[in-house]
């Protein structure tokens, strides 16, 4: 209608085709994400870790990827600049594919959670993040290992590939969770975003993930694909892998999401959202009211002639 749309100048054709090229409002933005939220909460947890998965798996491609584009290009100061947008291509393949990735859980499983609050959504939001980062970290190793497999990519290749791998684990806690934090704070920023990106989805996640690359971001999952290559490969332990990457960068990613994006965009639409919510239910009773029989042995009143 157009004293909602803002389009009353417009007659009824122009309007629609306003509407259509206008970003979505925060809060169809929110709910959009929300919904999407509710659906992941109802699948099956082997739904959830056959997707996530598949997940962990294509999120390897980021690190095969960025590995060709160095190995391809010549040493100079420009190298990471353009092998970074490598990077990028796992990522592609989990939004475009609708895999389940954990980082992105950090957004559409905790609006559910934050609008109820309740235990049931608690226990769903926790089984869920548990399947998915179980079955993403398993597929990141699986993935390490074919990489493994020899005469695979040419001579070229391997030394790129463990040169970022032993990127992955650095020794400095500290600094492995603010490189995390970021990076789980660009992409639920890049899950925001998406439902308003419309056919500019691949544009978007190549951007964001490519700033990841760029800027040497920790994320948890196309880095375990790394930080397990390492592992694989001998340059560093099990123990490095927990301690210098696994924790750090997973409380990191966690820490971004939920509180940069998820608790902050959010807030800003709480008292929209309750004001929704308060009417629906006064909609609700009313409508309860209308449709409630009348009481036994209360006299109908009587119509007019009667």
């Amino acid at each position: 209608m157009a004293e909602e749309t803002g389009f009353q100048h417009l007659d009824d054709d122009d309007q629609r085709l306003a509407e259509r090229h206008s970003v979505p409002r925060a809060f169809v933005i929110h709910e959009i994400i929300r919904e999407e939220g509710e659906q992941e909460l109802e699948r099956t947890s082997t739904a959830l870790a056959l997707s996530g998965l598949a997940a962990g798996l294509s999120m390897g491609f980021s690190f095969l990827t960025e590995a060709l584009l160095t190995a391809g290009l010549p040493h100079t100061p420009w190298q990471h600049t353009l092998a970074s947008l490598g990077y990028a291509v796992g990522f592609i393949i989990v939004v475009l594919a609708r895999q389940q990735l954990f980082t992105e859980s950090t957004l559409t499983a905790i609006l559910p959670l934050i609008t109820r609050r309740d235990r049931k959504t608690l226990l769903g939001t926790l089984r869920l993040w548990g399947v998915v980062l179980a079955a993403n970290i398993a597929g990141t190793w699986i993935f390490a290992a074919l990489m493994h497999a020899p005469g695979l990519f040419p001579p070229t290749v391997g030394p790129a590939l463990q040169e970022i791998a032993d990127k992955a684990i650095p020794v400095n806690f500290g600094g492995t969770f603010v490189r995390a934090f970021f990076a789980g704070w660009l992409i639920a920023l890049m899950v925001w975003i998406l439902p308003s990106a419309a056919n500019s989805r691949p544009f978007i996640v190549t951007v964001i993930t490519y700033v990841v690359a760029l800027a040497q971001l920790s994320h948890i999952i196309a880095g375990s694909a790394e930080a397990a290559y390492a592992v694989l490969s001998g340059s560093a332990t099990v123990a490095d892998y927990a301690g210098g990457f696994f924790l750090p960068t997973l409380l990191g990613n966690m820490a971004g999401g939920i509180v940069m994006v998820s608790v902050l965009n959010h807030g800003s639409i709480a008292p929209e959202i309750l004001e929704r919510l308060s009417g629906a239910t006064r909609a609700g009773r009313r409508a309860t009211l209308l449709r409630a029989p009348s009481q036994p042995g209360k006299p109908k009143a009587a119509r007019p002639g009667k």
